[in-house]
């Protein structure tokens, strides 16, 4: 795949201290911890809560349904956010881009946490709950990619995918505190979860906030955007110069981050979905299922991170892929067991083999762009993967249905997000990068 990219001046070859590049690693990585944390509890919310409160006047698969749509809009918007905060982060810095999307996210999902149901104002609760949603997806939109952007032009560039695995952290962190805060709540009586015990975990997010943008104010511009600067090298439409310059890479990050996403909601929001409505497992079960493969996956990443330093962030891609795909149809067989130890097994498999490709994602996505273009080219791939694979437990749930209730359907959902992002994992190994 070709490309009429130009060169970007060299803007990458600065000597920066480990200290220094850890400092900023680290500020970035809370941040996008509170990111996850916050977007990973509303699909926990939306396979057990919203389902029976936001959506009563439904029966329940097709409350289940309304659910699963309402969590994917926050991905339709994601494009969108990465549109707007690439352009802020291109053009005007990486760090004020950062400092909006942390703040849009906190508040979005506190407020969920005092949002009234449908039992107490009808059909005002799943529209103010959708525009919450809606919210969470711009700020995300921007989020990771600016993270990871600022985190890479800081490290050192021969040990960049190791910087940038460490950002990848945040994801099992971020789902160990949503899923920690839910296991907490389920062990109310059913009636005071109901009521107000499901509120507590989003409401957790304004004093989480607090401590991100702590972090976040103290963090120092790029220094590869500084030099972008001095150079007049800015792009005045980031965007529509992704397209027109890098189009093909585009395509490629997108099928990089398409596993990322979609697969991981597949074997977290759909599998606690299908695992409580399908095989009446215990809710309880799920989610500390979810909470072990989460603490896992922050060792495979660390271990994966030093292997992309050595075989190359997009091999990494491509190696996660392929043994997802590998692993598509056991994870639901072992799910289908309903054996509690089988049933755990098949979430931690399921999320550590995707784990193995996404640890490289943030590395592999950042080589295929400029430095101008960097911070929307990284966001719109990866979000447009978002937008997307957001609706695979929708689709899955639908193909489940479809199937009778038979599970190789999910099984072929997954099997086919986990191929895309291997050939796509090959793709970029091909394409060197252009800084």
């Amino acid at each position: 795949m070709t490309e009429n990219a130009q060169r970007a001046p060299d803007v990458e070859n600065h000597h920066l201290s480990p200290r220094e590049a850890r400092r900023v690693t680290l500020a970035a990585f809370v941040g996008t911890a509170l990111e996850w944390y916050d977007y990973f509890l509303f699909g926990t919310a939306a396979a057990l809560v919203f389902n029976r409160l936001f959506f009563t006047s439904l029966d329940p698969q097709a409350a289940t349904l309304a659910a699963f749509a309402t969590f994917g809009v926050g991905f339709l918007a994601r494009p969108l956010g990465a549109a707007v905060f690439g352009y802020v982060g291109d053009r005007y810095g990486r760090r004020p881009a950062l400092l909006t999307t942390i703040v849009a996210i906190g508040v979005a999902t506190g407020l969920i946490g005092v949002l009234p149901t449908f039992s107490e104002v009808g059909l005002a609760a799943p529209i103010a709950l959708a525009v919450l949603r809606l919210v969470q997806g711009l700020a995300v939109g921007g989020e990771w990619g600016g993270a990871m952007t600022i985190a890479i032009e800081h490290a050192p560039k021969k040990t960049r995918a190791w910087y940038a695995a460490l950002i990848q952290i945040g994801s099992p962190v971020g789902t160990l505190l949503s899923s920690g805060a839910f296991a907490l709540v389920l062990l109310l009586p059913a009636d005071q979860f109901d009521a107000w015990g499901w509120r507590l975990p989003f409401l957790a997010a304004f004093p989480l906030l607090l401590v991100a943008l702590y972090l976040r104010v103290k963090l120092e511009e790029s220094p590869v955007f500084a030099e972008l600067v001095a150079h007049e090298d800015r792009a005045k439409v980031p965007t529509f110069e992704v397209f027109k310059r890098t189009g093909g890479r585009l395509v490629i990050a997108v099928m990089c981050a398409f596993l990322a996403v979609g697969g991981f909601y597949m074997i977290t929001t759909f599998a606690i979905s299908y695992g409580v409505g399908t095989l009446k497992l215990d809710r309880g079960l799920m989610v500390n299922a979810t909470l072990i493969a989460s603490a896992l996956q922050i060792v495979v990443t660390v271990i994966a991170g030093k292997m992309a330093v050595k075989k190359g962030a997009a091999y990494m891609v491509f190696l996660g892929g392929a043994a997802t795909a590998i692993a598509a149809f056991p994870v639901f067989w072992l799910l289908d067991t309903k054996a509690p130890a089988a049933v755990v097994l098949a979430v931690v498999l399921g999320i550590v083999m995707m784990t193995v490709g996404y640890a490289g994602t943030g590395s592999a996505l950042a080589d295929l762009f400029p430095a101008s273009l960097r911070y929307s080219g990284v966001s719109l791939g990866y979000n447009i993967a978002g937008a997307l694979s957001g609706f695979m437990p929708f689709l899955s749930l639908a193909a489940l249905e479809a199937a009778g209730g038979q599970s190789w359907a999910p099984s072929l959902v997954l099997f086919t997000i986990a191929a895309i992002t291997a050939a796509g994992g090959l793709l970029a190994r091909r394409l060197a990068p252009i800084d």
